[in-house]
């Protein structure tokens, strides 16, 4: 078996290829009929006319409807995701407090939040700031929609950050409290830059459902792209065309997000791996020194 081969099921013989090959290319065929059918319908009823997607190519149209709109999508996704990443951590080391109390009241403020769907929060607090004059009325939507996605996607990080520092193994923890390491030393140089290189999938995920979540703010009249793209479509009467357009810009969005969050687990893990194979170097040249020269030789 090959080093690349998967631990977990017996590499396919012949005919599993064969049949997997098969199954490939009938799914393929049925995404391709699926998009013609639709492609056909939005055809027949002029959705791809010249007409309807000309105002793309106009600078006005882009500056009116679709910029302010991702430049509020982007807003609204970057200040939540810097948020929640900052209270998933927080909440997420406190539910591992030594302190039952701490533990428990930690553990349901996250439960809570998890609970509450985003859209029915972000409601709540839009009226609650907008009843009490909390912020200027032009942030009102803003900060329930940034408020709302932290609240959420918080707490989902502070189960991924519980999660990672549980499965490192303990004897480092043991080690460490032996060396007499504080338990905020053990957590910051230790367990925490382990932890976040093996959660940064989970992370990235999370970072992709902050920024798509981040159009539930059409609903509290926030101006993010979706709702600009609707608008743009009711003024231009190309609505269909305007919500693809939309729909594009967020793939690109969620792509390139997705790719610099790899690229950067990439090279923490590159690194980490560098670290690893100096420390191994620096051990060969003691095991392997001159007899009589090598400290780690016992007679």
């Amino acid at each position: 078996m090959s080093t690349g081969a998967s631990v977990l099921f017996d590499a396919p013989g012949p005919r599993a290829r064969i049949r997997n090959q098969i199954y490939s290319v009938i799914a393929i065929v049925v995404v391709l009929a699926l998009g013609w059918v639709f492609y056909r319908g939005f055809a027949d009823k002029g959705q791809f006319t010249a007409e309807k997607w000309k105002p793309f190519i106009e600078a006005d149209v882009w500056k009116t409807y679709l910029l302010p709109g991702l430049r509020g999508t982007l807003v609204a996704a970057l200040l939540s995701i810097v948020f929640a990443l900052v209270i998933g951590m927080v909440f997420g080391i406190l539910r591992l407090s030594d302190h039952r109390v701490v533990r428990w009241v930690a553990g349901a403020i996250v439960e809570v939040a998890r609970a509450i769907p985003v859209l029915i929060l972000m409601i709540f607090l839009f009226y609650v700031f907008s009843d009490y004059k909390v912020f200027k009325v032009d942030q009102l939507a803003l900060w329930a929609v940034v408020i709302a996605l932290t609240v959420y996607n918080g707490s989902v990080i502070a189960e991924i950050v519980r999660a990672g520092i549980k499965s490192l193994p303990k004897g480092q923890t043991e080690a460490a409290v032996a060396l007499g390491l504080r338990k905020g030393q053990l957590m910051r140089l230790i367990l925490l830059p382990q932890a976040i290189t093996a959660m940064l999938p989970a992370l990235i995920s999370q970072m992709v459902v902050a920024l798509k979540d981040s159009a539930l703010g059409y609903q509290i009249t926030y101006l993010e792209i979706v709702r600009q793209g609707s608008q743009l479509g009711a003024a231009e009467r190309n609505t269909v065309p305007a919500l693809m357009v939309v729909a594009v810009v967020m793939i690109l969005l969620n792509s390139t997000l997705t790719i610099v969050a790899n690229k950067l687990e990439q090279r923490l893990r590159s690194r980490k791996r560098a670290k690893g194979a100096a420390v191994v170097a620096a051990d060969s040249i003691l095991t392997d020194a001159t007899p009589g020269m090598d400290i780690t030789h016992k007679p």
